[in-house]
C-alpha cells in the first residue's frame, strides 16, 4: 500500500510540474542600455518545433485523444546586442483515459460467481518527457479491475528510423491488438478472447486468455521502421523480458504475480523470455494493408524446467474509415505432472502408456468497424479460445474445450472523443451453459 501511495503522489508531483512548466512564456523586453538610445530588442526566440513524429501506423485507427503537446519550456531572454539564445530542447506532455463499463448477465441470478460482472473503471495516466530529438520518457499508471498498476516506466533511445532502444517497463511489441488495448482507442466495452484480462465469463476456469493484454514486463527491446518507396513501410521488434510467472509445480501461468507489485516486479527464475514481432504494411492514401507475425519463448516455473511458446498472426485491411481486423494466437505449455499423475491429472497416460505434459491454448477474431453516421460507429465481432490437453482432476474443463462468443456494438461520440459504447454478447460454451451479456460504458481520453 506504501508503495502504491508513493506512486501515485509521484504521477500526481509530475503532473503539477508538467502544467506549470507547459505555460507559454510571455515576451519581456529589457531596459535600454542607455536612456537617450534604446537599443532594439531582438524577439524572443521561439522553441523549436518538436521532431516530426513517425510515421503513423495506418493498421489501426488514429488515437482517440486529442493532441497533448505542450510548448517547450520558458523561452530564454534575448539580451541587447547578444545572439539569439540556444533553444531548450524538453518537453513534457500529460494525458490519460478513463472507462466506466458496466456489465450484466441477465442469463445469471447472481453473475459474479461466474465472471468480474457490475460496473468496473479502467484508469490510465501518463507524463512522456522529450529531453531532446534522441532521448525519450514515459511513465504511466493505470487502475482497473487488477488494481493498482505501473503500465509503462522506460526510456526510448533513437538512433534513427531503423534503430529505437526501449529500457525500462513496457508492453512488448506482440500482435495488433495491444496497440490499441486502451479504452480510448477502441469501440468495444471488453478485450478480444485471445488478449481478455479479468472481463470474460468463467474466467477461473479458462484462467483468462492466451496473452492478456495489455503484457507489461520489465526489459528491453529493439526495434525499427523502414520505408521502400511511398507505399511499403516495415517494422520489426526483438525484446528480452522476465516473461511469465507461476509458483513451484505449475500446470499453467499465474497471471497475478505477472501483475503483482507485492513481487517487485522481478524476474521468477533468472531466465529472460525472448520474442519478436515483423510486419509489412502497404499504405496508399486512405487505403492500406497490415500483416504481421509475432513470437516469444522461455519458461515460466522457478526452476526454470517448464518451457512455453507462443505464436501470433495479424491482418488488417483499412478502406477509408473500414476496419476489417482479424488475428489468431496459440500457446504450447509444459505443466508439472507430479510425483502421480494418475490421481492429480482428470485423464489417464496416452496409448504408449505416458502422460503428455503440454497443453495447447489458442484463440481468434475477426473484427469489423465501420461507421453508420457522423457520431455512431457500428462493430460486429466473432472471438473464440480453445483448449487442447489433459486438465487437473478439479478441472470443470475437458480435454478439448472451446468457447465462441458473437459480439455487435455501437459507440456513439457525444463530445470530441467521449464515447458511449453500447454491447451485446453472446457466450457459446462447450463445457457450460451458454450465456448473454450487455455492457453498457462511456469512455474519452483527456
Amino acid at each position: 500500500m506504501t508503495f502504491r501511495l508513493a506512486m501515485l503522489v509521484g504521477i500526481a508531483q509530475l503532473f503539477l510540474i508538467s502544467v506549470l512548466h507547459a505555460q507559454p512564456a510571455g515576451p519581456v523586453t529589457p531596459p535600454p542600455t542607455t536612456p537617450a538610445e534604446p537599443v532594439a530588442v531582438p524577439p524572443a526566440v521561439d522553441a523549436a518545433p518538436a521532431d516530426p513524429p513517425p510515421a503513423p501506423d495506418l493498421s489501426v485507427p488514429a488515437p482517440a485523444e486529442p493532441p497533448a503537446d505542450a510548448p517547450s519550456l520558458l523561452t530564454p531572454v534575448a539580451e541587447p546586442h547578444a545572439k539569439p539564445a540556444k533553444e531548450v530542447g524538453f518537453r513534457r506532455n500529460f494525458a490519460g483515459s478513463v472507462q466506466l463499463d458496466y456489465m450484466a448477465i441477465p442469463t445469471e441470478k447472481t453473475g459474479r460467481k461466474i465472471a468480474l460482472d457490475g460496473a468496473t473503471a479502467e484508469v490510465s495516466l501518463k507524463i512522456a518527457m522529450d529531453f531532446n530529438s534522441k532521448v525519450s520518457a514515459s511513465v504511466k499508471a493505470c487502475v482497473a479491475c487488477h488494481g493498482f498498476e505501473v503500465g509503462m516506466a522506460y526510456f526510448d533511445l533513437r538512433g534513427r528510423d531503423e534503430l529505437n532502444v526501449r529500457v525500462g517497463r513496457f508492453t512488448p511489441s506482440f500482435g495488433e491488438f495491444p496497440q490499441r488495448h486502451d479504452p480510448a482507442n477502441h469501440r468495444t466495452s471488453d478485450k478480444p478472447l485471445p488478449y481478455d484480462m479479468g472481463r470474460m465469463l468463467r474466467i477461473n476456469e479458462w484462467n483468462e486468455g492466451v496473452l492478456p493484454a495489455p503484457w507489461v514486463d520489465n526489459g528491453i527491446e529493439v526495434s525499427g521502421t523502414h520505408y521502400f518507396g511511398d507505399h511499403v513501410q516495415t517494422s520489426y521488434a526483438v525484446f528480452a523480458v522476465g516473461g511469465p510467472r507461476a509458483s513451484s509445480d505449475p500446470v499453467d501461468f499465474d497471471f497475478k504475480l505477472s501483475r503483482s507489485a507485492d513481487s517487485y516486479y522481478i524476474d521468477n527464475n533468472s531466465r529472460p523470455i525472448l520474442g519478436g514481432q515483423a510486419v509489412v504494411s502497404y499504405i496508399a492514401g486512405k487505403y492500406s494493408v497490415t500483416a504481421g507475425a509475432s513470437t516469444m519463448r522461455g519458461t515460466y516455473d522457478p526452476d526454470h524446467r517448464l518451457p512455453f511458446q507462443i505464436w501470433g498472426a495479424h491482418a488488417v485491411v483499412r478502406v477509408r474509415d473500414v476496419f476489417v481486423r482479424a488475428e489468431y494466437l496459440t500457446r504450447r505449455t509444459k505443466m508439472e505432472m507430479g510425483t502421480d499423475p494418475r490421481h492429480e491429472f482428470k485423464y489417464g497416460p496416452g496409448s504408449d502408456g505416458t502422460f503428455d505434459p503440454y497443453f495447447v491454448k489458442d484463440g481468434g477474431y475477426g473484427e469489423l468497424e465501420l461507421p453508420i453516421t457522423k457520431r455512431i460507429t457500428g462493430v460486429v465481432r466473432e472471438d473464440f479460445l480453445r483448449r487442447r490437453g489433459n486438465v487437473i482432476a478439479s478441472s470443470a474443463l475437458r480435454s478439448n474445450s472451446a468457447l465462441i462468443r458473437h459480439t455487435v456494438g455501437v459507440a456513439i461520440a457525444v463530445a470530441q472523443s467521449v464515447r458511449i459504447k453500447l454491447n451485446v454478447e453472446r457466450y457459446d460454451f462447450s463445457d457450460f451453459e451458454d450465456e448473454d451479456v450487455v455492457h453498457v460504458g462511456i469512455a474519452g481520453p483527456f
